[in-house]
């Protein structure tokens, strides 16, 4: 009976389907389409990591105090809660590739307002309309991404606009060092207006991409999302099963092929879906809810904002007070952010989720410990210990390259798969709000935290708090390695109802050896 119940611990795979074959390679075209699509983070990346250093210069120049430099920095997220709220319903109204174009040209408007930045109301609101940008690509970018990819090959696509991220944050970090030996009035506005370029491209660039096959479904045309998915697919036989599953998560028959019958009772634009996700949603999707905002939630209550945002700042309290050095020291850390997500990419498909994951966590609660420990000892000795400085930056990398390797990409990854198809823009949009909310209390508030309990505190903080991430993920997180989106889907609704079954099996032995003992 053992072998038939799926634990929550070590949950064990829906319908799998052994074999000896090995599994085919990644699509090309999917991974193009994948690889265009994540571009958009690439520039969100960019934009954080040149805020770190240009957050120096903007300090001097408008001669503004910390407080109005936290608000500056967190400003982004909480406009990307607001964007990414409106993304959900907006892919579902225009599409995913549309929605990927309006991401892209409000990365611009807010690059060319933060690029003149005469002063601090300005810079603001450029940062504002940028936030508003993040929002609909930290929404769009990975689902689009998993809608398109087959199930042995998500999690290297699902991970790329993760990947593309660290990207952006190295060569923002670049740029601050580069352009950090210009005047400093134009060095910091050529940091931030600069991203308006590539925003501008991609937003023509995009229009050449093919739309999700899963959003075509659910508009009911479905010849276009078969021909998409033949392009997509490896083999025209994974194409047509792939295709099958599809409708059939979509509420469509099986084995209907009549566009013009689906047109009229089909075509959906995510209408009810908040009704389904929040006021009466099933047991089921409660669980894949908890899960997904969970994961969102202590991505950042651990403290990776605090490192890339004011990396500076923390290696100042640790003992480097030269800039240029600082921005060397900086630059390490977006290197071992982009090549630790970068090896993950290849791992997330063969050595699971939830291994993955956990390890990861793992590894950040000793790593945030030591860095803890580390700049508690630097700051008390007043910068003049060597090693307190040397174990503050091992640290600083190594909790980078753990979180790097496993919470950082998979983050993106099960959450842009574990909801069901009618209910995943939507739901994914609302685990993009709680990301950038955590974001947002992180960065607003992280300085202000160092002055409370000394940015040595801080981290230790920050080390409790991925000590309870690791015990939410071991206990609530199934496995969904080489799962289709519509497998994943059941196994959520048959761990619920094996879930149901092991509470009431307790009541039933009570019940039995009640009736047995009166007989």
């Amino acid at each position: 009976m053992e072998d038939q119940v799926i634990s929550s611990k070590n949950p064990d795979p829906v319908d799998q389907k052994p074999t000896n074959e090995k599994p085919p390679g990644v699509n090309r075209y999917a991974l193009q389409c994948s690889i265009v699509a994540s571009i958009v983070s690439i520039i969100f990346g960019y934009d954080t990591g040149v805020m770190s250093g240009a957050m120096v210069f903007i300090e001097e120049d408008l001669k503004t105090n910390e407080v109005q430099i936290e608000v500056l920095t967190g400003i982004l997220n909480l406009c990307a809660l607001f964007g990414s709220l409106l993304a959900g319903r907006t892919s579902d109204i225009i599409g995913r590739r549309y929605t990927i174009v309006l991401a892209s040209i409000l990365f611009m408007l807010g690059s060319v307002l933060m690029g003149w930045g005469p002063n601090y109301p300005v810079l603001l609101t450029g940062r504002c309309t940028a936030g508003l940008g993040v929002g609909f690509a930290l929404m769009v970018a990975p689902v689009y991404s998993a809608e398109i990819a087959t199930a042995s090959h998500r999690g290297l696509l699902a991970s790329l606009p993760h990947l593309c991220i660290s990207i952006g944050i190295l060569l923002g970090y670049l740029v601050n060092y580069f352009f950090s030996k210009l005047p400093m009035h134009i060095g910091w506005r050529l940091m931030l207006g600069i991203a308006a370029i590539p925003s501008l491209v991609l937003a023509l660039g995009i229009l050449k991409m093919p739309e999700s096959p899963r959003w075509l479904v659910l508009q009911g045309r479905l010849g276009e999302a078969k021909k998409i998915l033949k392009l997509v697919s490896n083999s025209p036989e994974e194409a047509e099963i792939r295709f099958k599953d599809i409708k059939t998560a979509a509420g469509i028959d099986a084995n209907c092929e009549d566009e013009a019958v689906k047109m009229e009772n089909k075509k959906t634009h995510g209408e009810g879906v908040w009704k389904e996700l929040i006021l009466r949603p099933t047991p089921a999707v409660r669980r894949v809810l908890l899960t997904a905002l969970g994961i969102h939630f202590f991505q950042h209550a651990t403290g990776i904002e605090a490192v890339l945002l004011y990396g500076p700042k923390i290696f100042k309290r640790a003992g480097i007070t030269a800039k240029d050095k600082l921005f060397l020291v900086t630059i390490g850390v977006g290197i071992m952010k982009t090549t630790f997500i970068f090896i993950a990419t290849f791992l997330l498909d063969k050595v699971g989720r939830r291994k993955l994951l956990l390890t990861s966590v793992g590894g950040m609660v000793c790593a945030l410990t030591m860095l803890g420990f580390g700049l508690t000892m630097a700051q008390n000795s007043g910068g003049k210990l060597a090693w307190a400085l040397v174990l503050s930056i091992v640290s600083a990398y190594s909790f980078v390259a753990v979180f790097s390797i496993g919470l950082g990409p998979i983050t993106w990854v099960y959450s842009s798969e574990v909801f069901p198809l009618k209910l995943r823009a939507q739901g994914a949009s609302l685990g993009v709000a709680v990301n950038r909310v955590m974001n947002a209390t992180v960065s607003m508030s992280f300085l202000s935290l160092t002055r409370a309990i000394t940015t040595g505190g801080a981290f230790f903080m920050f080390a409790g708090v991925a000590a309870v991430a690791w015990n939410f993920f071991f206990f609530l997180m199934p496995e969904t390695k080489g799962k289709s989106l519509e497998e994943i889907e059941a196994l959520f609704k048959e761990m619920v109802i094996i879930k149901q079954k092991e509470r009431t099996l307790p009541f039933n032995m009570f019940v039995f050896s009640f009736v047995c003992h009166s007989l």
